[in-house]
């Protein structure tokens, strides 16, 4: 089965460095993520690669558990994650700089949906909404740090 794929890219009028902190607090994700409700960590790693946790996440009625591991750090730039759930997959965010006060930041995804779920067609049938509702997050992300900034 193909993932179905989403990507989303948002300039945000903040530095590469504060995107960065922000993105790094992996703990915070679920103050700017709509669909994130809750995160469990599995150990006291809250950084790097093989940080591991449980995201509850709620989009309308569909309540899942989604198991995550950070498989790719690059400091400053990019953090990248294996999805080991129902919906299996990876999705990463990278930071570029625009400017000195300025980044664009890039979410890509690549989802799988297990056949309980529709798979090929209950993923394509997701795509719109992930893309909106991934879209609002970045949304809130930027807010968030530009209300930081002043």
């Amino acid at each position: 089965m193909s993932p179905t794929r989403v990507t989303i890219t948002k300039s945000m009028n903040a530095s590469p460095e504060a995107v960065w902190q922000e993105l790094a607090a992996i703990e915070q994700h679920v103050d700017w993520m709509a669909d994130a409700v809750a995160l469990d960590f599995h150990s006291d790693q809250r950084r790097g690669v093989g940080t591991a946790f449980a995201c509850t996440t709620k989009i309308g009625p569909f309540k899942t558990i989604d198991e995550m591991e950070i498989d790719r750090w690059e400091e400053g730039s990019a953090i990248g994650v294996t999805h080991r759930g129902a919906v299996t997959g990876t999705g990463v965010f990278t930071i570029a700089a625009t400017s000195g006060s300025e980044s664009t930041v890039t979410w890509s995804e690549a989802l799988t949906f297990p056949w309980w779920m529709g798979g090929v067609i209950g993923s394509k049938f997701a795509q719109p909404i992930f893309r909106w509702i991934w879209r609002r997050n970045l949304d809130r992300l930027a807010l968030r740090l530009e209300s930081d900034q002043s």
